[in-house]
C-alpha cells in the first residue's frame, strides 16, 4: 500500500488566513480565520448565569458577549470528551476517575466555562464546565488526577514509559491527557510543556479570583497555531506558508516541541499565489458548488436546510451494465467514498441524511454502510452512523465545532431574501488579491482602478486601509478604488488604464 503524500500550506492574506491540508495534492480540509472575526472556540471564560431552562435542561451563561452561551447540565458530567482517551495501558474504556459531581447552579452564580461551539446562525456558543488546555503534545485538566493515553498509540510498551514519565512530575490535583504526537518524546520536552500549559492554567485561574466576571481569562491561539498543533505531525511531509511573520512564529513553537519537524517548513515568498499551486483555488471553488462530479459520470447532490444536509446519490450520465443493481451498487460505493471526503472537507455537522441509490439486496446494502465507515475513520470529528433505513436512507450525525465551509466562506444574499448565498467580504478580497498578484506575474501595469459595490468599499475603508498601501509597496503598483453600484456585492471588476480594457472579464 502506497503511503499517502500529506501537505499544508497556508495563504496569509490581508482580509483571511486559509490553511489548506493536501492528501495527494487533493484537498481534503481547509480551514479559514478573519482576523477581523473573534474566534471563540477554546476560549475560556469567566461567565454568570443569566438563567436556568429546567424543561431544556439547560443554563444561559453571560460571557461578555453578544449572546449569551449556552450549557447543557448534562455537560457537568459529560464523558463525551474522553472517547479517544483510555485510562490504562490496555487500551481499554475503562476509567479509573469518579464521576464529576453536578453543581447545583443557580442565577447569578460565577462559574468557570469553556467554549466547544462557535455562536452560529443566531445561537449562542456552546460551552462546557470541564475546561481543558491543550499543547502540542499533552493536554492540562484542573481539578482532575487520572493520566488518559491517546489511544492511536498502539505500543502498550510505550503507553506504560509515557505514563511513567507523567506520573514522575504530575502533581496531584491535576489531570494530563497525552496526545499522539507525544510519542517518542522524552521527559525533558514533556515537561517542558507541562510547566508551559500549567502557568497558563494558573494565570486563567488567578484571573477568574482576582477580576470582575463577565470575563475572557484564557483565550486559545490562533487558526494558523492551532492547525500547527493538532495537524503537524509526522504524516505530514510539508508545510509551506507564504507569510514571514507567521513563517517565524511557527518555527519557533515546533523547534520547542518537535525540532526534527523544521525541515519539513519552507516560507514561500514567489510572486505567483501560493494556493495557485496544484489547483488549491480551484479545488476550493468547486468544494462550495452543490454538485459534487463522480468519475463514473454520476454525481452527489448536496442541500444545506435548517434541521439537516441532504446528500442525495444520483446515477447522472453514468450507463454501466444492463443489471441494475450491479449499477446502484458499483455508484453506490463510489459516492460513499465521496460523501465521507466531503463531510470532512466541508466540515458538515449535525444531522446528515444520505439518500444512496435503492440496492435490492441486503448483502449490497451492508457492503456500501461497511466502506462508508472505514472511510469516516479518516475523519477526525466525532461520528455516529445508523444502517440502511426502510426507506434506503443513511442517517448520521457528525461533531459540529465550526461554521461547515459553504458559511464561513459565505453569506446570505439580501436580494434573494436569504434563499441564495453570496461571497463573504473577507474572501472577496483575498480573491482581488490573488487575481491581480497573478494579472502582475506576465504585466507591468503600474495602476489599476478596481470596480467595487460602495458597501465593499466602506468595509475596506473601516477595516482594512492598508490594502492599498499594502499593494502599492509589495507590488509596485497603484490602486484606484471606484464605487460602482452596477457591481455586484460579492464580484470585483478590475480596469487596466494602459491597455484600456477591463482584464478579469
Amino acid at each position: 500500500m502506497n503511503k499517502i503524500s500529506k501537505e499544508i500550506y497556508i495563504n496569509c492574506s490581508i482580509s483571511s488566513n486559509r490553511i489548506a491540508v493536501l492528501e495527494d495534492e487533493s484537498l481534503v480540509q481547509l480551514f479559514v480565520d478573519f482576523p477581523s472575526h473573534t474566534k471563540m472556540v477554546g476560549n475560556i471564560y469567566n461567565g454568570i448565569v443569566q438563567n436556568i431552562i429546567p424543561g431544556i435542561q439547560a443554563a444561559f451563561i453571560d460571557i461578555n458577549q453578544d449572546i449569551n452561551a449556552f450549557l447543557p447540565l448534562s455537560e457537568l458530567e459529560d464523558e463525551g470528551h474522553y472517547k479517544n482517551v483510555s485510562f490504562d495501558d490496555d487500551n481499554s474504556n475503562q476509567k479509573n476517575k469518579s464521576k464529576k459531581h453536578v453543581k447545583d447552579l443557580k442565577i447569578g452564580d460565577k462559574i468557570i466555562v469553556q467554549v466547544v461551539k462557535e455562536p452560529f446562525g443566531g445561537k449562542g456558543p456552546r460551552i462546557t464546565t470541564e475546561i481543558s488546555v491543550p499543547g502540542s503534545l499533552i493536554v492540562v485538566i484542573p481539578n482532575q488526577s487520572y493520566i488518559g493515553i491517546s489511544k492511536k498509540i498502539n505500543d502498550k510498551y510505550e503507553r506504560r514509559r509515557l505514563r511513567k514519565i507523567i506520573e514522575e512530575f504530575k502533581p496531584k490535583n491535576v489531570g494530563v491527557i497525552v496526545r499522539t504526537t507525544a510519542q517518542g518524546k522524552n521527559q525533558e520536552i514533556l515537561v517542558d510543556e507541562f510547566n508551559v500549559l500549567l502557568k497558563q492554567l494558573k494565570t486563567c485561574l488567578n484571573k477568574a479570583k482576582n477580576k470582575e466576571a463577565p470575563l475572557l481569562i484564557h483565550e486559545d491561539v490562533s487558526m494558523s497555531s492551532k492547525v500547527i498543533r493538532d495537524l503537524f505531525n509526522n504524516q505530514v511531509n510539508n508545510l509551506y506558508i507564504d507569510s514571514k511573520k507567521s513563517y517565524n512564529t511557527i518555527c519557533s513553537h515546533v523547534k520547542k516541541v518537535n525540532p526534527l519537524g523544521l525541515d519539513k517548513i519552507h516560507f514561500y515568498n514567489k510572486k505567483q499565489p501560493i494556493f495557485n499551486l496544484n489547483n488549491i483555488e480551484e479545488q476550493i471553488a468547486k468544494s462550495l458548488n452543490k454538485k459534487v462530479w463522480l468519475k463514473s459520470g454520476g454525481h452527489l447532490a448536496i442541500d444545506h436546510t435548517e434541521a439537516m444536509v441532504v446528500i442525495d446519490v444520483n446515477s447522472g450520465r453514468y450507463i454501466g451494465k444492463s443489471n441494475h443493481e450491479e449499477n446502484s451498487v458499483k455508484i453506490n460505493t463510489e459516492a460513499a467514498i465521496e460523501c465521507a471526503k466531503q463531510l470532512r472537507l466541508r466540515d458538515i455537522g449535525g444531522l446528515i441524511v444520505i439518500d444512496f441509490i435503492d440496492m435490492m439486496k441486503a448483502e449490497n446494502r451492508k457492503k456500501v454502510y461497511e466502506l462508508f465507515k472505514r472511510e469516516l475513520k479518516k475523519d477526525a470529528a466525532k461520528v455516529a452512523t445508523a444502517e440502511f433505513s426502510n426507506f434506503g436512507l443513511l442517517e448520521m450525525t457528525r461533531q459540529r465545532v465550526r461554521q461547515n465551509l459553504l458559511d464561513t466562506m459565505k453569506e446570505d444574499c439580501i436580494v434573494s431574501n436569504g434563499t441564495g448565498k453570496i461571497l463573504k467580504k473577507e474572501i472577496v478580497l483575498t480573491n482581488l488579491e490573488n487575481e491581480i498578484r497573478t494579472y502582475k506575474l506576465q504585466n507591468k501595469d503600474m495602476k489599476l482602478d478596481i470596480l467595487l459595490h460602495p458597501e465593499l468599499i466602506t468595509y475596506i475603508n473601516k477595516h482594512v486601509k492598508i490594502f492599498k498601501t499594502n499593494f502599492l509597496w509589495k507590488n509596485f503598483l497603484l490602486l484606484n478604488l471606484k464605487a460602482d453600484k452596477s457591481v455586484y456585492k460579492h464580484q470585483f471588476r478590475i480596469y487596466s488604464p494602459s491597455k484600456k480594457t477591463f482584464i478579469n472579464e
